[in-house]
C-alpha cells in the first residue's frame, strides 16, 4: 500500500510514524515547550530534528491548538507560526504535514514544498477542498470531528460511533474522489478524543478494523489523550489522575493496539518509545 504525497510515496506494508510538532503556545500536551511568541524558532527546528533521529517518518506540524475548547488563533498567526517551520522541515528529508483546516494556509503551506494536508475538518471549510483537488499529488488527511473544539466534549457524539464515523469518512473521502483526487492520496483519521466519550474512544480502537472496510490506510493518534489518563487509574487512591506526563506508556501501548488493529500511520509525541516498540512487534509479527 502506498500513500502518495508531493515530494514522496510512502510505503505502508510497515507501520510509520508521524512526529508531532506543536507551534503553539496552548496545545493540551506540549504548548509552548518549543515555541512561544517572539521565539527565533530554533528549539522548533532542533524539535523537528530530534525527532527525525528518533525515528519518524514523517513531521505533522501544527500553528493551532484543537483541544477542546481552544480558541481559533487569526489566519495571519497561524501563517506567521507554521511558514518558517515548515520551510525548514522540508529541507530535512521526510514527508511534512500540516495540521490545519484554513484553505489558505493550505495553499501556502504546500506552495513552500510540504507534502500532506492534515485536516481535523475533513476539508469541509469552504474552499479547502478546491486547494487539496488543484494540487496535483498532495497527501491528505480526513478526520472525524463532531461539532468544533469549541464545543465538541459538551455534548459529545451519541450512540454507536463506529458506523456513524465510517459513513462519514467514506462521504468524505468519496467527495475528495469525484473533484478528481486520487484514491491513493487519502487516508482517513477517526478523531479520538474529537466529540467522542471514554467509551466511544476505545470503541473505536476496539472495533477499528470495521474502518478498514472503506479500503483506504488508517492514521491513527491516541498520543496523550486524556481518555487514556481515564482507565489509567493511579495504583493508590489518594494520587492524582494521570497527568501529560505520565501518559508516554498508555500512548505506546495504543499505538500498538491501533497498528495491530490495522492503523498504518501513528501520530505520537514520544517518537523514540513507539519506534522501539513497533520494532519489537515487527520482530514477532
Amino acid at each position: 500500500m502506498i500513500w502518495q504525497t508531493a515530494r514522496f510515496q510512502m510505503d505502508l506494508s510497515q507501520p510509520r510514524v508521524m512526529g508531532i510538532v506543536n507551534v503553539t503556545p496552548d496545545s493540551f500536551s506540549d504548548g509552548g515547550k518549543y515555541y512561544s511568541s517572539g521565539d527565533s524558532f530554533s528549539g522548533v527546528f532542533a524539535h523537528c530534528e530530534q525527532l527525525i533521529r528518533e525515528g519518524a517518518d514523517l513531521l505533522d506540524i501544527g500553528g493551532e491548538s484543537t483541544r477542546p475548547g481552544a480558541l481559533p488563533v487569526s489566519l495571519e498567526q497561524e501563517l506567521a507560526r507554521v511558514m518558517p517551520v515548515v520551510r525548514h522541515a522540508v529541507k530535512l528529508g521526510v514527508p511534512v504535514s500540516v495540521d490545519t483546516y484554513k484553505p489558505e494556509v493550505m495553499r501556502a503551506v504546500l506552495d513552500l514544498g510540504a507534502d500532506i494536508i492534515n485536516d481535523i475538518w475533513a476539508l469541509r471549510q469552504p474552499g479547502a477542498l478546491q486547494v487539496v483537488a488543484a494540487h496535483p499529488s498532495c497527501g491528505v488527511c480526513l478526520m472525524h470531528m463532531h461539532r468544533e473544539p469549541q464545543t465538541m466534549q459538551t455534548v459529545p457524539m451519541q450512540g454507536d460511533v463506529v458506523p456513524q464515523i465510517l459513513f462519514f469518512l467514506e462521504q468524505a473521502a468519496q467527495r475528495l474522489q469525484t473533484a478528481g483526487v486520487d484514491k491513493a492520496r487519502i487516508v482517513l483519521d477517526t478523531g479520538v478524543g474529537f466529540g467522542k466519550t471514554v467509551a466511544q474512544n476505545f470503541a473505536l480502537l476496539a472495533r477499528q478494523r470495521e474502518f478498514l472496510a472503506a479500503g483506504y490506510p488508517l492514521l491513527a493518534a491516541w498520543s496523550r489523550k486524556s481518555s487514556l489518563a481515564a482507565v489509567c487509574s493511579p495504583p493508590y487512591a489518594h494520587q492524582e489522575p494521570l497527568d501529560i506526563t505520565m501518559r508516554m506508556i498508555p500512548s505506546v501501548a495504543a499505538a500498538l493496539l491501533a497498528v495491530e488493529r490495522g492503523a498504518r500511520i501513528v501520530r505520537v509525541h514520544d517518537v523514540l518509545e513507539t519506534v522501539q516498540a513497533l520494532k519489537v512487534w515487527m520482530a514477532a509479527s
